[in-house]
């Protein structure tokens, strides 16, 4: 009788430890489908006023961080590193850029483009957040865009994850002609996807918001205008012309900012970025910070031996990438309905 009974003592044991470890499996299981998705909450967002907005009507405030040019570090350009950013950093946007200019641009190897922003492009749909495909140049290249963001639409159009940046920065244009190549490329983007966000560049590395104020695109739904900033040289004057560009009815997305000087290099403003963010915050205005990338400058994220899968302890985040990391986290904490 006793041998019995530590039997069924051993046979109820392990009836316990398989339910158990069922129940973990389970609870693993229920955590990859119950993950916080912002794209799931929100769905395909949409332009109310001047306000982003879910597909509900309700205000969104993207929080995120834009890779470096995929030229120039490839090697962030896959999976794992969205998915840390979204994990870990808790980051609801990326931005993949892709770069027109320097060596081995998109001109120049188109495979080699595509095959590096395709993977974060799709990491972010899988991880259920946006991604901005960001046609990074600052010159202007109307015929290949054209023929990139008509591929893109046809490609990702159908999901709501999906943001367009038609031109990174029109350094030395006029409004008038960057208007002009906008409603080009906006045209064969809409004969494609109809509904997601397209963002629009200004002159002066997107700061002449006054000049797109007195003579806004017309006639299109769902386009917002964008704007940098490097805190560390720009003060409040850019803040106060991009209120009053909103205040006269232009949507406004940060697509690019930091925190170092306009060079990318130079001081780290921690004050002047912590300004900036509270304004964007105040505001609901979405932001995403330059860049996941590891060169020896301020506004590089990253160390060199940083792997480039993510998985980045404190030790391997440059300055900056501690404070982006820092500032994205908290902003998501403190306002976790936008």
């Amino acid at each position: 009788m006793k041998k019995n009974s530590i039997i069924l003592t051993l046979v109820l044991f392990v009836i316990v430890a398989l339910s158990c470890t069922g129940s973990s499996k389970k609870t693993e299981n229920n955590r990859k489908t119950d993950y916080r998705s912002i794209v799931a909450q929100n769905g395909r967002l949409q332009v109310i006023g001047t306000q982003l907005s879910n597909e509900k009507g309700e205000p969104v405030v993207l929080r995120g961080a834009s890779l470096g040019w995929h030229n120039l570090w490839p090697r962030f350009y896959n999976k794992n590193a969205v998915q840390w950013l979204a994990d870990d950093w808790k980051c609801t946007v990326v931005r993949a850029a892709m770069g027109l200019e320097i060596e081995d641009n998109y001109r120049e190897n188109p495979e080699f483009a595509l095959q590096c922003i395709t993977p974060v492009i799709e990491s972010a749909i899988e991880n259920g957040i946006y991604v901005i495909i960001d046609f990074h140049a600052h010159n202007k290249y109307t015929e290949e865009a054209k023929t990139f963001f008509a591929g893109m639409a046809e490609k990702y159009g159908e999901y709501p994850n999906v943001i367009y940046e038609i031109w990174n920065e029109p350094d030395y244009f006029e409004w008038e002609e960057v208007k002009t190549y906008s409603e080009e490329v906006i045209a064969v983007i809409r004969a494609i996807d109809p509904d997601n966000i397209i963002l629009v560049g200004s002159p002066h590395w997107d700061q002449d918001l006054h000049l797109v104020a007195e003579d806004p695109i017309r006639d299109v739904s769902n386009i917002m205008y964008t704007m940098h900033f490097y805190a560390a040289t720009h003060e409040a004057w850019l803040r106060d012309r991009t209120d009053e560009a909103i205040a006269k009815g232009i949507p406004v997305f940060v697509s690019e900012c930091g925190g170092s000087e306009a060079n990318g290099d130079g001081r780290l403003g921690i004050e002047e970025w912590k300004t900036y963010v509270d304004w964007m915050e105040s505001r609901k205005i979405s932001w995403v910070a330059w860049s996941v990338s590891d060169k020896n400058e301020t506004c590089s994220m990253l160390l060199p031996r940083a792997s480039a899968d993510g998985n980045w302890t404190e030790d391997l985040l440059k300055p900056w990438g501690k404070l982006t990391r820092n500032s994205i986290r908290n902003a998501n904490d403190e306002n976790p309905d936008i």
